[in-house]
């Protein structure tokens, strides 16, 4: 664009001048002469103008007027021939001379949402000895760095990969001195931590003792080469994957189990997973079976399974002592102190007693396994004992010993019934006497009511012979009453009477008789009448006490006539 515009004013001033000559007069013709300088010396302003767009970046090379780069450089910072450290901003910018510099406007450098930009600078400080990546950039000098005449000069910025990554954004960098690599972000999945292994920096100086043969080894801090002691939780991480080794360790219950019949490698094997998804065959490792030998010479498989799980503050000492969870390493350090705690635990006991006590191997077991395992960072959360033994092996054996439970068991149970019958002999007896002490009782209780209730018709009888005495007496002061006011013969009379009203007497005579001297004016025909009328009154008495001989007399009667 900017030669364009020198060519046209030069073309144009040179098309001036040619006419000058046939312009008439001097000073138009002094005029054309200063019209068509105007026009070069515009078109050479014009020439040295450069736009950048917003979404662009001005790359300026110098191809004249300056010294020549020096000691490999490639980037100049103090006008030197060659691509400048100064990039140019969106807008316009002049004194940017054609032939004397040239200017490419290139693309913002984009990082996507899910990406990281892996640094590399072609120009700067050589790299440390022994250092393969420029150290990080400080937080607060980010920014700064990403300047090429600031990385170039204050900043100190080293030549080669850098460890520092451009996170998601839109960056103005001089491509000419940068180089970006995309990559994918490193994503800790759920259930995992990710170990860092820092491949530049100083030396680790976290120092951890070893014990039972291991030496000691150390984990480093931030800006320090080596295992870092901090893992990352789940998340997502713009991290330099050429720059830090990423291990991943599973944080989730694992189960190693020894079995008959697996045909992998006791020496690898480790659980077959798939980092950043669903284990493939879940979270469990099948290894060959453990075969152990008795004290009384017993030789058998054991089914075994080892629960194990790394806690995150424990996975970078995994990692510096075994390598990752799926190492050969870390498998074969847990195959050789499991294999040989249940050897050296079975060698102790009889083939019998360690099927018997099952639960005592596993804790006995579980305790110096995880003893043994500490040291390496893994925690041992449960060992659990399956099959012991096979037909093969232990047939014979648990044979007897079930021919002599069964016998245990049978005499068990004859006793039981022993016992049983002896119960129930006591209970026929306590039930017999329960029963003897009840009629006992009822006797007793029968005697005390016959007692009272003699009492009691003692005292009806003594209350009723009162009641006759008292009545009898009643009776005689109102027979001597009654005699005192009609006499005696009429008393009696009434007597009679009343005693024939209340025992419904017969008193019609059986037999009539009646006197031939009485006649009515004398009286003494009355006389004959109630002479008959007490007579038949007597025959009735007479005869009531003969269907009586229990009473107290017999009245003869007599006859008032002659």
């Amino acid at each position: 664009m900017g030669m364009m515009f020198l060519i046209v004013g030069v073309v144009l001033a040179l098309a001036i001048l040619v006419s000058v000559p046939r312009i008439p007069g001097a000073a138009l013709k002094g005029a054309a002469a200063a019209f068509a300088l105007l026009l070069v010396i515009a078109g050479l302003l014009l020439s040295s103008a450069v736009y950048v767009s917003a979404d662009r970046v001005g790359i300026v090379s110098k191809n004249l007027f300056g010294a020549s780069l020096k000691d490999g450089k490639i980037i100049a910072i103090d006008g030197e021939m060659g691509v400048q450290a100064d990039v140019l901003p969106p807008g316009w910018h002049w004194g940017y001379w054609p032939i004397v510099y040239s200017v490419d406007t290139v693309a913002l450098t984009e990082v996507p949402s899910d990406q990281v930009g892996l640094i590399e600078a072609k120009d700067g400080l050589p790299q440390e000895p022994g250092q393969l990546f420029a150290p990080e950039f400080k937080q607060a000098e980010f920014q700064k760095m990403l300047d090429a005449r600031y990385f170039l000069t204050d900043g100190r910025g080293r030549k080669g990969p850098q460890s520092s990554v451009l996170t998601p954004g839109k960056y103005r960098l001089n491509t000419q001195l940068f180089t970006i690599q995309m990559v994918p972000q490193t994503e800790v999945a759920q259930g995992e931590v990710a170990v860092i292994k820092a491949n530049f920096g100083a030396e680790p100086s976290i120092q951890i003792k070893g014990d039972g043969g291991e030496g000691d080894i150390f984990l480093a801090k931030e800006g320090e080469m080596g295992v870092r002691a901090r893992p990352l939780p789940p998340g997502k991480y713009p991290l330099n994957t050429r720059a830090f080794t990423i291990v991943e360790m599973w944080t989730t219950q694992m189960i190693a189990h020894y079995a008959g019949g697996t045909t992998s490698n006791p020496t690898s094997g480790a659980p077959q997973r798939s980092r950043g998804g669903t284990p493939r065959g879940g979270p469990e490792s099948e290894e060959r079976e453990i075969t152990v030998r008795t004290s009384d010479g017993f030789t058998f498989p054991v089914d075994v399974r080892i629960e194990y799980l790394i806690r995150p503050e424990n996975a970078p000492l995994v990692v510096a002592r075994l390598g990752s969870d799926e190492d050969e390493r870390f498998m074969n350090a847990l195959n050789s102190a499991v294999r040989a705690i249940f050897r050296n635990n079975a060698e102790g006991v009889r083939a019998l007693d360690y099927v018997q006590q099952r639960s005592h191997q596993e804790s006995q077991s579980l305790e110096m396994l995880s003893d043994q395992m500490a040291r390496f960072g893994v925690t041992i959360t449960a060992v659990r004992i399956g099959n012991v033994g096979d037909e093969a092996s232990l047939g014979a054996l648990l044979k007897t010993q079930t021919d002599r439970e069964i016998a245990k068991q049978e005499l068990i149970t004859f006793q039981e019934q022993q016992k049983a019958a002896e119960q129930k002999k006591e209970l026929s007896r306590a039930t017999q006497e329960a029963e003897e002490e009840k009629r006992l009782a009822t006797a007793a209780y029968a005697v005390k009511i016959a007692e009272e209730e003699q009492k009691r018709k003692v005292i009806e009888a003594q209350a009723e012979a009162e009641a006759i005495g008292i009545r009898a007496e009643a009776q005689a002061l109102a027979y001597q009453q009654i005699a005192l006011q009609i006499g005696k013969g009429n008393a009696a009379l009434v007597e009679l009477l009343k005693i024939v009203g209340e025992r419904n007497i017969q008193i019609t005579p059986r037999v009539l008789i009646t006197g031939g001297s009485g006649g009515g004016g004398n009286g003494s025909g009355n006389s004959g009448e109630t002479t008959a009328l007490i007579g038949t009154m007597l025959d009735h008495m007479v005869s009531r006490e003969e269907d009586a001989p229990q009473a107290r007399g017999r009245v003869t009667p007599t006859s008032g006539g002659n």
